[in-house]
């Protein structure tokens, strides 16, 4: 069983399908869990025959009537998982790690592993995410980071033993390595194309900012952001302030099309795990600027540029470098390439998953 909060376009949420759908494929009985809502991936998930159910937890701040479904969503987790008796039960990101390890435990679920998907600066400050964890943490069996970035963030912040930790990186679907038609972007501009969610995390603004730096320069860019959120509205008004010309094409599930057609794609993030929208990049050969934060430079490391965070001007000089360059531009690509078709295979995910399972499984039936 694979637990989350819900299946939105998110890189872990494709991850999580990929792997299901993985598993299932090799005659392993799969179903997946959802702490709140759905989410595209979810007809996605029912459409490949994996069962797809949904808790009811409650979202927003603590109120009596949060608490009260909150508990009942709980006793409703304990009395499936006690049900169904799956061998393991994994869950992804934090909420998921936090309600999933005592509710198995109390299920008699016999392993229980969770994921770190990121570093944890999005918890600086903040020590009771800390102690829940570290608790949380003795009661589950193993945690996977999908970077050795995250798994040393885990061990060396969380405090969580090397033993217990194991990285396996994320996959990509075969297709991605497979020659697509760009897209038809209306513009005789280099496009800088950027794949993600519309969060402050992920840096927005700071690549606005090193469009309009390179506008200044004399080397005006078509940007091309594909994702929405929270910060939709203080970027389109950013980017209208600075004169940028910054389309914001909302969220797609395929963006193929439009990685096919990028000059360079841009990933500004202030913190990342192993970003799923660089892995794609890279599988299409696209030249790839990103921030050195997380897992990004095990991926871009001598295949991509690679900038400090929070550095617009840092950004523009990364991206005027590519484009100024076309050689560059596609050795970089080709680099990358190749070494995704080596290292991300999505294959080699769902085996060292299922390898995981099975020894955590023996180590549970010796002890």
């Amino acid at each position: 069983m694979l637990l989350i909060g819900e299946l939105e376009l998110g890189g872990t949420e494709k991850q999580l399908f990929l792997l299901a759908s993985g598993l299932r494929d090799r005659g392993i009985e799969v179903s997946v869990l959802l702490l709140t809502g759905g989410g595209p991936y979810e007809g996605e998930l029912r459409d490949a025959g994996i069962e797809v159910r949904r808790l009811g937890f409650a979202r927003g701040h603590f109120s009596p009537g949060v608490l009260w479904r909150n508990l009942w969503a709980f006793a409703r987790l304990v009395r499936l998982l006690h049900h169904l008796r799956p061998d393991v039960l994994h869950a992804f990101l934090f909420r998921s790690y936090i309600v999933g390890p005592p509710a198995a435990r109390l299920a008699g679920v016999p392993v229980v592993v969770a994921g770190r998907r990121s570093q944890s600066d999005y918890k600086s400050g903040r020590r009771w995410i800390f102690a829940v964890e570290r608790a949380m943490t003795r009661i589950t069996d193993h945690v996977v980071a999908n970077a050795w970035a995250v798994r040393d963030d885990a061990h060396t912040v969380e405090r969580v033993p090397a033993r217990k930790l194991t990285v396996i990186y994320n996959g990509l679907p075969t297709h991605y390595f497979d020659h697509v038609e760009p897209e038809d972007v209306d513009t005789t501009l280099p496009v800088i194309l950027c794949v993600a969610n519309l969060k402050r995390q992920k840096g927005h603004s700071f690549l606005i900012d090193a469009a309009a730096e390179l506008s200044r320069r004399g080397r005006p860019a078509t940007l091309v952001l594909i994702g929405d959120g929270p910060e939709r509205p203080r970027l389109e008004a950013q980017a209208k302030a600075l004169h940028v010309d910054a389309r914001f094409v909302g969220r797609i599930t395929a963006p193929e099309r439009f990685l096919a057609r990028a000059d360079v794609v841009v990933l500004p993030s202030l913190s990342e795990g192993l970003s799923n929208a660089v892995m794609e990049a890279m599988a299409m050969g696209r030249p790839v600027v990103a921030t050195a934060v997380g897992g990004t430079p095990e991926l871009l490391d001598g295949r991509g540029v690679l900038v400090p965070a929070s550095n617009p001007t840092a950004l523009a000089d990364g991206i005027a470098r590519v484009l100024n360059d076309p050689d560059l531009a596609a050795s970089l690509g080709a680099e990358a390439r190749g070494w995704a078709l080596k290292n991300l295979d999505v294959a080699c995910m769902v085996e060292e998953h299922t390898d995981l399972y099975r020894r955590l499984m023996e180590d549970r039936c010796a002890g």
